[in-house]
């Protein structure tokens, strides 16, 4: 089973070392010390972690009916018009998204630069990489 240092469980989280301290030391994030001495989260209680801190934060709005499953909320830090088309640029967190969206929907949603918006991405293709 994999195991985390506080440097990488804060990377993955997307928050700071000691953030990541104050969980555990608070009893939120269990931790345990590896064979060197060094404080260590295994991998099964940071994944339960992470998907336990995500729940509810991109929420579909009610009424809506979606079989969307991935969201990311953010802001608009470009977007680019032509005269149908249009690329709308997102930063959700550590994560720069980049949709092709149509002119219309832009000027109907009122998408513009420092807008907050979330990406609801559905694809039949996936791809998992290991480092």
């Amino acid at each position: 089973m994999p195991s985390y240092s506080i440097g990488q469980a804060a990377g993955l989280l997307g928050v700071s070392s000691e953030t990541v301290r104050r969980w555990a030391d608070g009893g939120r994030l269990r931790m345990d010390r590896d064979g060197t001495g060094n404080r260590a989260i295994d991998g099964v209680s940071l994944a339960a972690f992470a998907a336990e801190r995500a729940a509810g934060m991109h929420p579909v709005p009610q009424g809506v009916f979606t079989s969307v499953r991935n969201s990311f909320a953010g802001i608009v830090t470009a977007v680019t018009i032509d005269d149908v088309a249009a690329q709308v640029e997102i930063q959700s967190g550590p994560h720069r998204l980049v949709s092709l969206v149509t002119r219309e929907s832009v000027e109907e949603l009122g998408i513009e630069v420092g807008a907050t918006v979330t990406a609801r991405v559905k694809s039949t293709h996936v791809h998992v990489d290991l480092p």
